[in-house]
């Protein structure tokens, strides 16, 4: 049986909106992206050009560049759509778990076909600023203000310091996991995710409300100075 790449609608792309001008054939831009995933799954990035994308959907290169100004947007677009699905933040009541979920699964994402996709767009973003661009803010971006929201109902339910910096923490979380993917130097596994958020999360950790409460308390107490 022939692999058919799963394509999102326009709310589950990249940023959730449907690209401004008259309404374009349904049909035809789900080919487009199917195309793109396909080629980038195939050849990577170098040899990926608009025109083998518009032959592969059966379209006009004019049809493509009505959704997509470039190539790179284009990429990212068929990697957020195909991807977001998968990642969602849970809400368990568990900061922990919220993240170290959503983390697993991101792993699947990078271990799976999607993981080549994703180093070509990295690859490329190098020396090519419209591509790394476009993956940051149709793929990152997105992703990354759910984790903020996870991270803040963490400190609202007191698991989390309210002096918390929530870039600090993502950057914690998540850098560990694009080094181990793209350096290879060891195993990404969900063991590895959960000690990872074990470790990071721990040093966030609110204090317990006994311990916030002595420590407020010696603060009140009054100085009694020697006679």
């Amino acid at each position: 049986m022939r692999h058919r790449w799963p394509v999102p609608s326009y709310s589950e792309n990249g940023n959730g909106k449907r690209p401004p001008g008259r309404p374009r054939s349904e049909k035809a831009r789900l080919a487009i992206l199917r195309a793109t995933l396909k080629l980038l799954s195939e050849g990577g990035f170098t040899n990926f050009t608009i025109e083998e994308v518009a032959d592969r959907a059966e379209v006009g290169k004019a049809t493509v560049y009505r959704w997509w100004p470039d190539k790179g947007a284009l990429i990212a677009d068929a990697f957020a759509g195909s991807a977001t699905p998968h990642l969602r933040f849970p809400d368990t009541g568990s900061v922990y778990t919220d993240m170290s979920r959503q983390m697993r699964q991101l792993v699947k994402v990078f271990r799976s076909r999607r993981g080549r996709i994703v180093s070509a767009i990295l690859a490329a973003g190098q020396s090519d600023k419209d591509v790394i661009t476009a993956f940051r803010d149709r793929f990152l971006w997105p992703r990354r203000h759910e984790a903020y929201t996870t991270l803040q109902r963490g400190i609202r339910r007191g698991e989390l310091r309210r002096d918390t910096d929530l870039d600090l923490v993502l950057d914690s979380l998540y850098g560990p996991i694009y080094m181990r993917f793209l350096i290879q130097h060891d195993r990404l596994t969900p063991e590895f995710v959960d000690r990872l958020c074990a470790l990071v999360l721990n040093g966030a950790k609110a204090a317990p409300r006994n311990r916030r409460k002595n420590k407020r308390a010696r603060r009140m107490r009054p100085q009694i100075s020697a006679a």
